[in-house]
C-alpha cells in the first residue's frame, strides 16, 4: 500500500498552494530563497507542517521549471492589483504619504493644525 502526499497542489485560480493550506508556494519560495530554514518556514507559516514544507522545497527544486513560471505569473497577478490599488487611492492615503515625505525631507508633522485652532479650542 503507497501513502502518497500531495505537498503542492494548484488551486481553482492557478495558484500554487502547499498541502491543503492556503499558503502560496511562492511564500515558501521567497523565505527559502532568503536563506531560511525548513525549520524557520515552519515557524512563520504555523498551518503548515515541517513535512510539507519539506515536500513544498523538494517539489519546487525537481519542478524548477513549472515553478518559476507559476511564480511569474503570480508576480504579474500582484502588479495589477498594485496599479489598480494605486489607481483607487483613498484621500486620507495621499494625505499621509505627503506627510511622511514632508517629514522625510527635514519637515514637521502638522496634522493640518495651526497655533490659532490650537488656542481657539
Amino acid at each position: 500500500m503507497s501513502d502518497t502526499q500531495t505537498y503542492v497542489a494548484t488551486d481553482q485560480d492557478g495558484v500554487m498552494r502547499v498541502g491543503k493550506t492556503r499558503v502560496m508556494l511562492d511564500s515558501v519560495a521567497a523565505a527559502y530563497g532568503q536563506g531560511h530554514s525548513p525549520e524557520s518556514i515552519r515557524a512563520q507559516y504555523p498551518s503548515l507542517t515541517l513535512e510539507e514544507v519539506y515536500g513544498a522545497i523538494t517539489y519546487m527544486l525537481a519542478h524548477s521549471e513549472e515553478v518559476s513560471v507559476c511564480l511569474k505569473r503570480q508576480e504579474e497577478t500582484w502588479e495589477r492589483f498594485r496599479a489598480k490599488a494605486d489607481e483607487n487611492t483613498p484621500a486620507v492615503v495621499e494625505r499621509l504619504r505627503a506627510a511622511k515625505r514632508s517629514v522625510e525631507i527635514g519637515g514637521h508633522l502638522s496634522f493640518g493644525l495651526s497655533a490659532e485652532s490650537i488656542e481657539g479650542a
